[in-house]
């Protein structure tokens, strides 16, 4: 494993190692350094990198120059860095010193704690999570064809962890102040139910519950009109929920929260988070507003605080 070397893609693609920047020149060098961080810690076909770093249109030469790329990857990074292995070449990391895997790690341990009601210590994760964020992922690929399904991800996820950190805020009980920061996912992200129904939450608990059921309507007929459906059922018992002034809605009481902190500091507080999934081979979930559903993959069954 490469020691003291940290890898960060999400942004323009970055090499750090005792707290210096590695210089990477060349398109070339830069582009097969991301297709062995994609795939981290697992053999890479020298086919497959042939095809990507030539989008298909290979010289003759391609197979001695992928040699002198390896090469040079192995004199800034070490020669322990990119093994040999038939069929192609592996690039050894760990999985915690890969800015993606450390994010994606961070933000399923989050999903887990808000499973388990545990919203404080989910927030804590999701804060960290969205801080190795410095602009769209793998900025300086974004036209390379290897490269763009693994944006979509990544970017997809990123939207996946800003609803999950609005989630444990709600299950903090917290309301008026994420009204403007859901108004702004709302608007960049209109079809997605998941934010909608936090923004409907949100607005009941600042005492705005004819705005909540509004935005229901607003939403049903968005759907109807873009889609072709109704309302996911969740969002309509939100709806019923809202009518009715269920007690359910409300936020949890201040020594609920106070219990909650002192069990995490008898537990310990938050646990570390150990990277444990490669970067391709999965699709985001597309959360549903209560997370455990919508088009694409289910997200793993998370209870909403409403």
């Amino acid at each position: 494993m490469l020691l003291g070397i940290d890898f960060r893609i999400l942004g323009p693609l970055e090499v750090h190692a005792g707290g210096r920047l590695v210089p990477l020149e060349g398109a070339k060098l830069r582009a097969l350094l991301v297709l062995l961080l994609l795939r981290a810690n697992e053999v890479v076909p020298s086919d497959r990198l042939i095809e990507d770093l030539w989008s298909g249109s290979p010289p003759s030469t391609a197979a001695n120059a992928l040699q002198v790329y390896v090469s040079s990857l192995r004199k800034l990074l070490g020669r322990e860095a990119v093994v040999t292995r038939a069929p192609g070449y592996l690039l050894r990391v760990e999985p915690d010193r890969v800015d993606a895997l450390r994010f994606e790690s961070l933000v399923d341990r989050a999903g887990e704690d808000l499973a388990d009601r545990r919203p404080q210590p989910a927030l804590a994760m999701l804060d960290e999570a969205l801080s190795l964020w410095h602009g769209t992922p793998l900025s300086d690929f974004v036209y390379e064809r290897f490269a763009q399904g693994e944006i979509n991800r990544l970017e997809e996820l990123h939207r996946t962890a800003l609803e999950e950190r609005v989630e444990a805020q709600l299950g903090l009980g917290r309301g008026a102040e994420l009204v403007g920061e859901l108004e702004v996912l709302v608007a960049e992200h209109p079809l997605r139910e998941r934010p909608r129904g936090q923004l409907m939450l949100a607005l009941y608990r600042s005492g705005r519950q004819a705005e909540a059921l509004e935005l229901y309507q607003q939403t049903r007929s968005l759907l109807v009109e873009e889609l072709g459906v109704e309302p996911s059922p969740s969002l309509q018992r939100l709806e019923t929920a809202i009518l009715r002034h269920d007690p359910s809605l409300e936020p949890p009481p201040p020594e609920t929260l106070v219990t909650q902190a002192l069990k995490l500091v008898g537990e310990g507080a938050v646990r570390a988070a150990s990277p444990r999934r490669a970067l391709t081979g999965r699709s985001a979930c597309l959360p549903g507003p209560s997370g455990s559903g919508g088009p694409g993959r289910p997200c793993a069954a998370r209870r909403a605080p409403w």
